[in-house]
């Protein structure tokens, strides 16, 4: 019989969580953390020496014998350097210890992670400080504590810092517009981040016999099988066993850590499934979506399978993103993206949609910036993604109102006289009643927006980072505008029909997909930035600096250092994925063409000594020579081209988007055929079929 989990009891019981606290420390203590995490203020050693004992004690109780400062470098991924509680008596024995100065501050060698210029090669340190605000954890036998990771002078070299900053900024300026409102009781605004996870399983054997796949997370060669996902069969359809066992392990192992994983499903694509979490705050949405994507690969290898998390793993199937649902509540759990049913919740609301479209609007290019990178490349625009032109969905309820305050004309549906934000005359505004659209890269769907962009490998935190900072931009120009008027509810109104008149360009509900969309859009003068190489100079765009410098999200050397980290990134990305298609060509699908040639060249051979016909094989011949010589002539193209890529990052990045990646499709449509056309026994590395389908 299957053991009954008692999931209430499970949950969060390997975190030193606020509950725990609370049984573990004295109260000063922790009424002394609960300021820091409200206000900011800083812990004395004293009260950081306690927290590390009471750590301790909890953490070697749960087994751990090491711990670790755990934090998020430019890499996309997590990073970890574990010391031992051990300490000598001087006797030959030793006690287990752990100060709050270690619990406060780490030093890492920091020489080898992605910096961007911040400093030089030969300055190796790096520190990490603990982030107070979110929770330690035990796993594998080290106690985990969340941390910021910093150079020597200081700049931030990870994905945490900033977000951290954004999220004050957010919270400090949507409390300016509250006030205006006479909310006098909200004391934060939290940013709330529900990501959703796609991902592939594949078996870890027939994974293992693909160079491809172990190098660069995808398959860059590859024939269509003859059943993809046509029947659309895989898509909430029955969880295959085998996956439901990683699954039931991979739910518990989450919520040990205060995960909040709820829903489970297979997506539309053979072998490829998604796990939604319940929303959080976003800095603890990013750190859970972090740690989400580590366990899901240590889950995966226990069960005889490989967690692929690429954006594309094969081409002509689905790929898989990260859809970030996004959403602004205060402190009492007021969301202010729900729609309300009076007049002031309203004018509150659409205050506030005003200016995430404006945001959105004018800081468009840096949010494609976000998501970009060489493998998103692949799925943005394929017809299964929202295309890499940034719009807004709001759903024809809400852009009838839109029209109907920017015409100051009636509003049918309620029958309600002209619209006017803040007044009596203003009628409630229903959540949902409009279908959503999956094509939408930023569509309102109730009470929040769903950033449908991301890629599925991605770091939550910089989208987030650029909505937080965006809103925090408006919100401030708005208050700014407010507090000084005269007439609350008549400039309220002028700012909010001024605002949907101006933006409205960025609305858009029709298909995404559509050729039709690329043109309008380009007439609407929305920016269309196909490639990471075309998105990335955007990074470092003067109004995008000054943006994120005002708002002390980043100093102005962070950012022109994130901008070279992703230009590195990108051209790492492809030219990984450029040397692995010229090995795999020259070492794997060259001979194995050539040698299931010969082998027919022998069978036309006999047949013709015995006068047999050898037509069908003759033709095979000739089809396999004519691809078999493209193949060689895209190797020796690609071979060329890769000797030729400059030395500037920037000038890199256009020439491997313009020039290696045209022949590498070129190289892989070839040798796709040679696939087709080839004896299965002769072809050097699992299929399709064989991945997709096992």
């Amino acid at each position: 019989m299957n053991e009954i989990l008692n999931v209430p009891e499970m949950f969060g019981s390997d975190v030193f969580n606020e509950a725990t606290m609370r049984q573990r420390l004295r109260e000063t203590v922790f009424d002394a953390w609960k300021a820091c995490i409200a206000d900011g203020s800083q812990l004395t050693l004293e009260v950081a020496n306690e927290i590390a004992e009471a750590m301790k004690i909890w953490a070697i109780e749960k087994g751990a014998t090491h711990y670790t400062h755990w934090f998020q470098p430019m890499t996309g991924i997590t990073a970890e350097k574990h010391d031992s509680f051990i300490t000598p008596t001087g006797d030959g024995r030793v006690i287990m210890e752990f100060s709050g100065k270690e619990l406060v501050k780490g030093e890492s060698d920091g020489s080898s992670f992605p910096n961007g210029g911040l400093r030089a090669t030969f300055e190796a340190r790096g520190y990490t400080a603990w982030d107070p605000t979110s929770s330690a954890f035990v796993r594998d036998g080290s106690l985990y504590i969340p941390t910021c990771f910093f150079s020597y002078t200081g700049e931030s070299l990870d994905k945490k810092t900033p977000l951290l900053r954004s999220v004050e900024e957010v919270s400090r300026e949507a409390v300016r517009i509250l006030r205006l409102f006479g909310d006098t009781e909200t004391k934060r605004v939290i940013c709330q981040v529900g990501a959703e996870q796609e991902y592939f399983l594949l078996p870890k054997d027939l994974y293992a016999k693909r160079e491809d796949l172990r190098l660069t997370g995808r398959t860059l060669f590859g024939a269509l099988p003859p059943k993809g996902q046509e029947l659309d069969d895989h898509y909430f359809g029955t969880i295959r066993t085998r996956v439901s066992g990683f699954m039931k392990e991979l739910d518990e192992q989450l919520w040990r850590l205060g995960i909040l994983s709820k829903t489970k499903h297979n997506e539309g694509a053979p072998c490829q499934h998604e796990l939604a979490p319940i929303y959080t705050d976003a800095n603890t949405a990013c750190d859970d979506n972090q740690m989400m994507m580590s366990i899901m690969k240590k889950v995966a290898a226990k069960h005889n399978l490989v967690c692929l998390l690429h954006e594309k793993p094969f081409a002509g199937v689905n790929g898989s993103g990260k859809h970030n649902n996004w959403s602004l509540s205060t402190d009492s759990g007021k969301n202010l993206f729900k729609p309300g049913k009076t007049p002031a919740q309203n004018a509150r609301f659409l205050l506030f949609l005003a200016a995430f479209l404006k945001g959105v609007d004018e800081y468009q290019d840096f949010l494609r910036c976000t998501v970009a990178s060489a493998s998103n490349d692949h799925r943005l625009g394929g017809g299964e993604a929202p295309p890499a032109i940034v719009s807004v969905f709001l759903g024809d309820e809400l852009n009838a109102i839109i029209q109907s305050i920017i015409d100051g004309t009636k509003y049918e549906q309620e029958d309600s006289g002209m619209l006017r934000v803040g007044v009596d005359t203003m009628p409630p505004i229903p959540k949902d009643t409009t279908d959503r659209n999956r094509t939408s890269p930023l569509a309102f769907t109730g009470n929040k927006f769903e950033f449908r962009m991301l890629g599925s490998s991605q770091s939550i935190s910089g989208p987030n980072v650029a909505l937080n900072t965006i809103m925090a931009e408006e919100l401030h120009q708005f208050a700014d505008r407010l507090e000084q008027a005269e007439d609350f509810d008549k400039a309220l109104h002028e700012l909010v029909c001024e605002v949907f008149t101006n933006h409205q360009r960025i609305i858009f509900s029709g298909n995404g997909y559509s050729e039709d969309w690329k043109q309008e859009a380009e007439k609407r003068g929305l920016s269309n930035l196909v490639s990471t190489a075309d998105a990335l100079p955007a990074y470092i765009a003067p109004k995008n600096v000054e943006l994120f410098t005002k708002h002390g999200i980043f100093t102005e050397n962070e950012m022109r250092a994130r901008h070279a980290i992703h230009l590195e990134a990108y051209n790492k990305h492809v030219a990984i994925e450029a040397r692995t298609m010229l090995d795999m060509a020259q070492h794997q699908i060259l001979p194995a063409a050539i040698h299931y040639s010969r082998a027919l060249c022998d069978t036309v051979g006999t047949k013709r000594h015995v006068g047999a016909s050898h037509r069908a094989e003759s033709a095979l011949i000739a089809q396999l020579s004519g691809h078999t010589d493209a193949l060689y002539d895209t190797v020796e193209a690609l071979s060329d081209v890769m000797n030729s890529v400059p030395r500037d990052a920037e000038q890199a990045s256009m020439y491997y988007c313009t020039k290696v990646i045209p022949v590498m499709d070129q190289m892989r449509r070839h040798a796709d055929v040679l696939e087709d056309l080839t004896d299965k026994n002769y072809w050097p590395y699992p299929t399709y079929s064989d991945l997709l389908f096992y």
